[in-house]
This record gives C-alpha cells, sequence and structure tokens, in this order.
C-alpha cells in the first residue's frame, strides 16, 4: 500500500453494503459510495486545473462532507491544510500566509467569512471553491488513475498546524507512508473491525482524528462526529454514546475527566463503549479510576505521542486501578517504531533517570512546513548510530520504570498539552504583549489544576481588556484561565523571570 485512498479503495470493493454509513453528523449521513463519489468529484475538479504536490486548504465545518473534501484534495495529488472558522481569523490568516494555498475550499458558512477577509485585505486573493459545487464535478477516473500511478508514499498528504513559540503556528508535513504506518499499527491495538462505531471528540483540523476517519475506511465501520455541544452537557453525552450504539472512543483526557469530574458516571453509564483510548495528556488517576469503576469490562488504553510522528506512537492496556500517587505508563512503541531515551550527552540514562523521548520509525513527518531551520533543530541525526539515521526529538521527559515499561515525566520547555492540544506558551506572551501597553508577559501552566495563566506589566491595560483581546486573537484552547497583573514581575539571580515563583504565587492564590 503507498496512498492513503487505497483504505476507502479497497472497502468499496469489498463491504457487502456500500450504503453503510461511513459518517455521521447531526445532520449529515455519507454512506461509502456516497463518499467515494464525492471524493472523485472533488478530486477531478482540481485534477483537471493541472495542480500536483500543491496545497488546498479545506476550512468547513465539522462535518462528513469535510472528509470526502479532504480525500478529494489527495485524490488530485495534492494535499490538504485542514482548518476550522472556530479558530480566530488571525490564526487562519497566519497559516494561510504561510502556505499560500492554491485554492480554499468552503462551505456556505465559511464562505462569507473569506469574502470578507478578501474585501479587508486587498492582498489576500486566494481562489475559493464551494463544496457543494465540487460535489456535482464529473468524474474523470482516468485522469485521478493516472494521478495515482505518478505518485509516491513519501508524497505529502496534509499539512497539521501546531502552536509555535515565535507566535507563527508550525506546520506538520505528514506523507501517505506515515499515515499508513500508523494506522496499521493502531487498529491492532484498537481491535478495530468492520464492528466498530467510533464516537469522535477531536475537531477535524487536528490530526487526532487520524484515529476515526482512517480505520474507519480501512474496516468498512462507522464513525458518529459527537456534537461539540455534547459535552458541556455530559448525560446527554453518555445517552448520545448509547443511543448511536458507539463501543470505541479515542478521546482527550481532559474530555474523560470532564465527564468523570462532574459526577455524570453515577447517573449514566455508556454501556455500549468496550475500548476506550486516552492520551494527549495526563488522566488524573482519581477520573480514571471512576471510569474503570463504571466500565470494569472495558478495555482501557493510554495513548502516547506527537504530532510530528503522525499520531501516537506509544500504548499501554491498564488493567488495574491506580493510587493517586501512581503514573499510567505510556508503555511501549507500536510496532515498527522505536522509542530512544537520550540524556543531555546522548547517552541512554539508567533505570529511573529521566531522559528525553525520542521517536524513530516510518510514523514519522517529514517536517514544519517552509521551516527547515525549525525542522533541523528537532529531527536530528540519532547519535548513537553510525548511518544516516533520523529520529524526533520530542521534548518529552520520559523515564524506564522497574516495571520495564516508559513513564512520561514533563516537558522539558515551556510547550504544554492542554485538552488535548499542544500549546507553546510563547505563543501566549507573544500575542500578549503585542497588546499596547503591555510591557512584559509571562505564562505558566498549573499542571496539577490544569489551568493556564497568564501574569502581565503594564500602566494603562486592564485586565478585562487583556482577556478580549487575547479572546479576539487566539483560540479557545489557549485562552488564560487566570490573568494577574504585576508591578513587578519575579526574577531568578541570573535575571530571568521566574517561573517557580509565579506558580507558587498562583496555588497560593
Amino acid at each position: 500500500m503507498t496512498n492513503i485512498l487505497e483504505y476507502l479503495e479497497n472497502t468499496i470493493k469489498t463491504i457487502k453494503n456500500p450504503d453503510k454509513p461511513a459518517f455521521v453528523s447531526e445532520d449529515k449521513s455519507l454512506s461509502f459510495r456516497k463518499l467515494d463519489i464525492l471524493s472523485r468529484s472533488c478530486g477531478s475538479y482540481f485534477a483537471l486545473r493541472s495542480m500536483r504536490k500543491q496545497p488546498v486548504a479545506v476550512f468547513m465545518q465539522k462535518s462528513p462532507d469535510t472528509i470526502a473534501a479532504f480525500l478529494g484534495v489527495v485524490y488530485s495529488g495534492n494535499y490538504y491544510i485542514p482548518l476550522d472558522p472556530d479558530i480566530p481569523a488571525f490564526r487562519i490568516k497566519k497559516i494561510l500566509e504561510t502556505v499560500k494555498p492554491e485554492y480554499i475550499i468552503c462551505d456556505d458558512v465559511t464562505l462569507p467569512i473569506i469574502e470578507k477577509w478578501r474585501i479587508d485585505t486587498p492582498d489576500f486573493n486566494y481562489p475559493t471553491a464551494l463544496f457543494c459545487e465540487l460535489s456535482k464535478n464529473p468524474i474523470d477516473n482516468d485522469m485521478l488513475m493516472d494521478i495515482r500511478k505518478n505518485a509516491i508514499d513519501v508524497d505529502p498528504a496534509y499539512v497539521v498546524f501546531t502552536s509555535g513559540s515565535t507566535g507563527v503556528p508550525k506546520g506538520v508535513v505528514a506523507t501517505h507512508r506515515s499515515v499508513i504506518d500508523y494506522i496499521e499499527n493502531l487498529c491492532p491495538v484498537l481491535d478495530v473491525d468492520e464492528n466498530t462505531v467510533f464516537g469522535n471528540q477531536s475537531p477535524l483540523y487536528l490530526d487526532a482524528c487520524l484515529k476515526e476517519i482512517f480505520p474507519t475506511l480501512k474496516f468498512g465501520c462507522s464513525a458518529y462526529l459527537i456534537p461539540q455541544s455534547l459535552f458541556m452537557f455530559p448525560v446527554k453525552l453518555v445517552e448520545y454514546i448509547n443511543e448511536k450504539g458507539i463501543n470505541t472512543i479515542c478521546w482527550v483526557a481532559s474530555a474523560l475527566s470532564l465527564v468523570a469530574g462532574l459526577g455524570t458516571l453515577d447517573a449514566a453509564v455508556p454501556k455500549s463503549l468496550h475500548t476506550i483510548a486516552f492520551g494527549s495528556e495526563v488522566f488524573p488517576t482519581n477520573y480514571y479510576n471512576k471510569w474503570r469503576d463504571a466500565l470494569p469490562e472495558t478495555r482501557f488504553i493510554h495513548l502516547y505521542g506527537p504530532t510530528e510522528a503522525t499520531g501516537m506512537s506509544c500504548y499501554f492496556e491498564t488493567k488495574k486501578k491506580y493510587a493517586s500517587d501512581e503514573s499510567i505508563p505510556i508503555g511501549h512503541p507500536f510496532p515498527n517504531t522505536e522509542i530512544i531515551l537520550l540524556d543531555e550527552d546522548g547517552n541512554t540514562p539508567q533505570q529511573g533517570e529521566a531522559g528525553e523521548i525520542c521517536i524513530r520509525g516510518a510514523g514519522l513527518s517529514i517536517g514544519y512546513f517552509g521551516d527547515s531551520e525549525k525542522t533541523a533543530e528537532v529531527f536530528v541525526q540519532n547519535p548513537q548510530s553510525k548511518f544516516p539515521d533520523t529520529i524526533y526529538k520530542t521534548g518529552d521527559l520520559g523515564c524506564r520504570g522497574s516495571d520495564g515499561e516508559l513513564y512520561y515525566i514533563s516537558r522539558r520547555d515551556h510547550q504544554i498539552k492542554h485538552m488535548g492540544y499542544r500549546i507553546e506558551l510563547a505563543e501566549i506572551d507573544l500575542m500578549a504583549v503585542d497588546l499596547d501597553g503591555v510591557s512584559l508577559v509571562c505564562t505558566i501552566f498549573d499542571d496539577i489544576k490544569s489551568k493556564i495563566v497568564l501574569y502581565y506589566m503594564s500602566d494603562s491595560v486592564s485586565k478585562s481588556e487583556i482577556k478580549a483581546y487575547l479572546k479576539e486573537n487566539l483560540p479557545r484552547y489557549m485562552q488564560p484561565h487566570n490573568i494577574n497583573k504585576l508591578d513587578q514581575m519575579p526574577r531568578t539571580p541570573g535575571g530571568k523571570i521566574d517561573r517557580v515563583e509565579l506558580l507558587r504565587m498562583h496555588r497560593e492564590r
């Protein structure tokens, strides 16, 4: 297999009922047959424009149609950049400035947004295409197959943007090879088959959605795109899971914590679930234990991995409850993946000692879009190899326990995982200090309370003003929970801002 589209193509050939729902949202359901048609129609539209290996932005609401648009871009021999209308305009424009897409695929909601930007910004001249019109385009299968003949597995499939320490989002470039390697090794861990019913929680502009999209295409199962509004009403969320017969979820730990923390599992139990995978952030053991008490026969799988490794790289199936002072292991790597711990000298630390988690294998992405300098910083030569051998330095610290399992310790820099999103705290700082009248900013993260806390100095800007400014310019998941104004920032003896003191101040409030 060399192309991610082969998952859908093979299923269309072998599935007993091509009209079985593949992806379902609140107001839309796409069967495998219809998904195939829409994808090929969309692909034929761009193929006719002689575009090859070019970026195409998909700026649509969360919908099965969005997935069809992703696949359509790939059919045309190009790669997609997923965007979301909930992301602030400032951030989307930064991404578009970086990739300079050949086209932006829109829906009825997002097209007016683009048109307004076009009026407000004279040099905003990216062509747009409405998906509903693309889906009516005649299919040219001969052209699509000619494109496939010239494609190889290291061609880019998509670019996903994460938070950047310079204030500019970083675009991680994944290839067909890296996606296929991930899916082929993830599916046995989750025990996916044609009877799997996924309940998707993550936005479609994050690589986390791969866990539902491509296993669904591979096995001919079904995936429900759960309405985001239901996560505000956990009892209704559980009722939705049971009503739809959802049996497998791959959620960020904070979503599971929300359900357990509000006492929902005492009132309603998602009895249809037989597999719960969690990751992207630390899952508090008290909330994990509540889930295990409610569903003692359900499989619980801890997943770990960065976007730069095209999803998850490690897994651990938990078999017990954990004490409050215990950590849930991140376990062992997927097949065809190796996890290496390196100390500052490039050596392997002793058992129990911390080292940076580094990843090698076919699942690695090929770096950051248009940023060779940043790519070279973290995609490096394996210091323990005598041949060309690229590893990705995650910036996460881990250790081997006495049980032989791998444990996550912390970040080694100011990057965090919060609500399933990877965030560079420096990006929040840079955005806040850009507001006139703000002289100094430092953002910290309280991992015990799971709160982003911003401290700033200013003679004229109020907390409400800085809150409103950040709300306008940063995604929801990057909004500080607390904003505090200081006359002076605490300093270390070396003159740096004392982040430890700021954290102490916050916890003592």
